[in-house]
């Protein structure tokens, strides 16, 4: 998420960060964030642990304070009902560590050198409410090399994650919804 807020702040940039909302107070984005001047919020997932609509009513009413036309989603391992996404429909962007439609959901990873997977890879999505299931915005590629861990492999996708997620950002907030391929 830093990386697309220092995009976004480069000067040339279609889209303006208006703030960086966490599920955990912890997340090192809040941080690099307000040392931007970036406006950070937090609304912390296990109060409402049982009650998914009340946590994401309190998501909601924390951006309707900024008023976001665009959300992108990074690193928010929480699953979001339909009657939150229908409302930021179009509008809402994830990045997934695998090249969907293969291996939707947890330990993408491991899930690709278990099949023998030759490449793999991420992929930034339009948010739908079905789990990592929208159109496609942008995938980026690496090779699977012998021996790899999941580490090592996730290490690898997440240096793609930092360029595809970026460029796919600056095209869609210019209202470009082309597909980027790294």
């Amino acid at each position: 998420m830093v990386r697309l807020v220092e995009d976004m702040l480069s000067g040339d940039h279609p889209a303006e960060p208006v703030l960086v909302l966490a599920n955990d107070e912890n997340a090192g984005g809040l941080i690099k964030a307000d040392d931007m001047d970036v406006s950070t919020a937090v609304v912390d997932h296990r109060p409402f642990l049982g009650d998914r609509a009340a946590f994401e009513t309190a998501l909601q009413a924390t951006l309707n304070i900024v008023q976001p036309d665009i959300i992108c989603l990074a690193g928010f391992m929480r699953v979001l009902t339909e009657g939150f996404v229908a409302p930021w429909e179009g509008r809402m962007l994830n990045i997934h560590p695998s090249l969907l439609p293969k291996y939707k959901g947890l330990h993408t990873h491991a899930r690709a050198l278990e099949a023998g997977d030759v490449e793999h890879g991420c992929t930034v999505h339009l948010v739908t409410p079905a789990l990592d299931d929208g159109p496609v915005l942008g995938q980026a590629r690496v090779p699977v090399i012998k021996g790899d861990t999941a580490d090592q492999l996730a290490a690898r996708v997440l240096e793609k994650e930092h360029q595809l997620y970026p460029a796919v950002l600056r095209r869609f907030a210019a209202g470009d919804t082309t597909p980027v391929y790294l």
